[in-house]
C-alpha cells in the first residue's frame, strides 16, 4: 500500500495510477493529527480499501509529510561511497576527513524542518551554500531498542522519499541540517510489500530538468536495517520516528527560483520550489551576554 497524509488530518491511499487518493480517515475511524501514527499504532487495515474508487485526485488536495512531526530524525552521514570521495575532495561539503556512522554516529534533525512536497524548500541566508541531498528514508512501525539486524527489517513501516537540504560550512550537523524545511518527506510511504529490494532502488534527483544525482541504493555502506540497529543501541527508536540513510553523489547548491524533481524507484517523485529569504548570514547580530 503507499499511504498519503493530504489536507493536514487526512489519511489515504493513492490508486495504482497514482492520480487519485482513497480516504481511509473515516472509514477507519482515525481522529488524530497525526493519522498515519495512529493507524501504525493502533490495530486497523487498509488493506480492504485498496481497490475503492478515488475520492480526491492528488492534483486537488494538499500532499503533507507522512508524518507531520516525527519524534525524531534520524540521519546516517556519508554513506554512499560515491559521495565520501565527493566530500573528501571538496572541504564546502566537510571539513572533516571521512568518516561513517561506526566512527561518529549518526545525528539529529529537527522535527520542526519536515515539510512535505507541497510546500517549498526556503533558503535562509543568501550568502550561505546550501545543498540538495536525495536520499532513501523510511518511517519505523515498531518501537525499537538493541534490535538484530532481522529485528530492524520487520519494524520498518514503509520507505518514502526524503530531500536532506545542507547549509555548507564546519558548523554542527544538526544545526546546519535543521533549520524550517531543511527536511523535505514524501509523497507517500509505501509498505515493504510493495518496495521490493529497498537495497535495489534506482534514486534520481534533478534541478530545473538537468539531473545531479543518480544511483542504486545498493551502494549504500550501511544498509536501512544496519542504521537502525545502531541507532537503536542508544536510543529507544519510536513508532513514527523518521530514518534517513545518506545521500550519493552530485550534490550541489540551489538557488532562489529552482525547482526540484526527486525520484525514487517503487515509491514515486515529487516536485518541490526553492525561494530565498532576503538575509545574509554575515549580518546576523548575536549578541553575548553582558554586550549591549
Amino acid at each position: 500500500m503507499k499511504f498519503v497524509r493530504f489536507n493536514q488530518r487526512r489519511l489515504g491511499l493513492l490508486t495504482d495510477d497514482g492520480e487519485g487518493i482513497v480516504d481511509v480517515t473515516d472509514r477507519l475511524g482515525l481522529t488524530s493529527d497525526e493519522p498515519l501514527v495512529e493507524y501504525m499504532e493502533g490495530d486497523y487495515d487498509a488493506s480492504e480499501y485498496v481497490d475503492a474508487d478515488a475520492d480526491f485526485d492528488v492534483s486537488d488536495v494538499t500532499l503533507d509529510a507522512p508524518v507531520e512531526r516525527p519524534g525524531k530524525v534520524i540521519a546516517a552521514p556519508l554513506n554512499y561511497e560515491n559521495h565520501i570521495a565527493e566530500a573528501i575532495a571538496d572541504k564546502d561539503i566537510t571539513t572533516d576527513e571521512w568518516f561513517s556512522i561506526e566512527d561518529k554516529g549518526y545525528f539529529l534533525k529537527a522535527p520542526s524542518s519536515v515539510i512535505g512536497p507541497s510546500e517549498n524548500i526556503v533558503i535562509p541566508f543568501s550568502d550561505r551554500r546550501i545543498d540538495h541531498e536525495i536520499e532513501l528514508a523510511f518511517v519505523m512501525g515498531e518501537e525499537s531498542k538493541d534490535v538484530s539486524n532481522d529485528e530492524a527489517w520487520e519494524n520498518i513501516f514503509g520507505y518514502t522519499i526524503l530531500l536532506d537540504i545542507s547549509v555548507r560550512g564546519d558548523q554542527d550537523r544538526s544545526n546546519r541540517k535543521s533549520y524550517d524545511t531543511f527536511t523535505v518527506v514524501g509523497p507517500c510511504v509505501v509498505t515493504p510489500d510493495e518496495i521490493g529490494e529497498p537495497q535495489s532502488l534506482d534514486l534520481e534527483l534533478a534541478v530545473n530538468g538537468e539531473v545531479r544525482q543518480s544511483e542504486n541504493t545498493s551502494e549504500m555502506v550501511y544498509t536501512c536495517a544496519d542504521v537502525v540497529q545502531y541507532a537503536s543501541i542508544g536510543a529507544t527508536i519510536e513508532v513514527g520516528d523518521v530514518i534517513t540513510t545518506g545521500t550519493p553523489e552530485g550534490v550541489g547548491p540551489l538557488a532562489d527560483g529552482d525547482t526540484v524533481d526527486a525520484t525514487i524507484e517503487n515509491i514515486g517523485s515529487m516536485t518541490v520550489g526553492v525561494e530565498e529569504r532576503d538575509v545574509s548570514f554575515a549580518d546576523v547580530d548575536v549578541q553575548k551576554h553582558g554586550q549591549n
